[in-house]
């Protein structure tokens, strides 16, 4: 990715003002080889940072710095690629594709998306992940997925 003359500048200010620096951030966080890097991108969040995903609602930098180290610990790699992404207002959405390397369970795929809100700052202030966390991983387990999605159907669909 080029970097561009805003991705500097928002780089510098430590604030998003453009989908192009959401885009860099995000592919330096999980692309790394081996475990993931959040260090560059945290002086991007705010303080008083309230992040909710499937599994926990989590307030402040401190919680949410403690839940990024404990998904590292957790996988041996961990890759996302990008689909889609749009910032409008101080919105941001990103669709993706996360790969996950459990240490005894094989790779899993995860599909989600994630809602970003800004502040007037450009930090920030807001995230919330959506993903199937146990569809998914289930998806990858010989006989169980298939099991796991014939419930699914009968009791939900």
């Amino acid at each position: 990715m080029e970097i561009t003359q805003s991705i500097e500048q928002d780089i510098q200010n430590q604030s998003i003002s453009s989908i192009d620096t959401v885009k860099l951030l995000w592919s330096q966080t999980y692309n790394t080889k081996g475990k993931p890097d959040w260090s560059h991108i945290l002086p991007f969040y705010h303080d008083n940072i309230v992040f909710r995903d499937s599994i926990q609602e989590l307030r402040g930098m401190n919680d949410f710095k403690a839940m990024t180290e404990r998904l590292t610990k957790r996988s041996s790699d961990l890759k996302m690629k990008l689909t889609h992404s749009l910032l409008q207002d101080s919105i941001v959405f990103i669709e993706w594709e996360m790969t996950i390397a459990y240490k005894k369970y094989p790779n899993s795929i995860l599909y989600g998306a994630s809602r970003l809100s800004l502040n007037e700052a450009g930090k920030i202030i807001e995230q919330r992940d959506y993903y199937d966390l146990w569809g998914d991983i289930f998806d990858n387990i010989p006989r169980f997925g298939k099991a796991y999605r014939r419930f699914m159907k009968k009791k939900f669909g």
